[in-house]
């Protein structure tokens, strides 16, 4: 996420650390089903499970779609849903199916790909506006982890979050 906060992430801080509990059976209001799909496997592979609870453990695809559609403006929903379309795309140029039809050591290589060539576009942006021009795979990132991180199992569980006496 950087040193600063960006404005969706503080909205999604203050809308009450809405990615709380696994939404098994969300229904996406911003991605069609095959798109809510493929974010759920992104972010899985972002954060995974492990003797903690992954991404969608604990409601961050869900939490993807609430911020897209209610604090992300037109212009980015339509960059972030362009450059799903491409990494998709990319997944059927490289091995000739969907990504979610990979094996999941190349989904999880594929994420790495796009995540490195995002990092090393973004290191090497001299335009000063990257945050503007953040690729699919690093705004995903950012979500995932912020939805993450301010779900109850991560602000308690992992980050050992010691509130002052009352519910969570």
């Amino acid at each position: 996420m950087g040193g600063a906060i960006s404005t969706p992430a503080m909205l999604g801080i203050l809308q009450g650390c809405s990615a709380k509990k696994a939404e098994a059976s969300w229904s996406p209001t911003f991605f069609t089903m095959a798109q809510a799909a493929l974010v759920t496997e992104v972010a899985e592979i972002i954060i995974p499970r492990t003797d903690t609870p992954g991404a969608a453990d604990v409601g961050v695809p869900a939490f993807i779609d609430r911020m897209l559609k209610n604090t992300y403006q037109k212009k980015d929903q339509d960059r972030y849903l362009a450059g799903l379309a491409q990494f998709e795309s990319r997944a059927t140029e490289l091995h000739g199916k969907p990504f979610l039809d990979l094996a999941p050591e190349q989904r999880t290589a594929l994420v790495r790909e796009a995540h490195d060539t995002a990092l090393k576009a973004a290191w090497t942006d001299t335009s000063g506006d990257e945050r503007n021009n953040r690729p699919f795979i690093l705004m995903t990132k950012e979500l995932a982890i912020l939805g993450f991180f301010t779900s109850e199992v991560g602000a308690t569980q992992v980050l050992q979050y010691a509130a002052v006496p009352g519910r969570y």
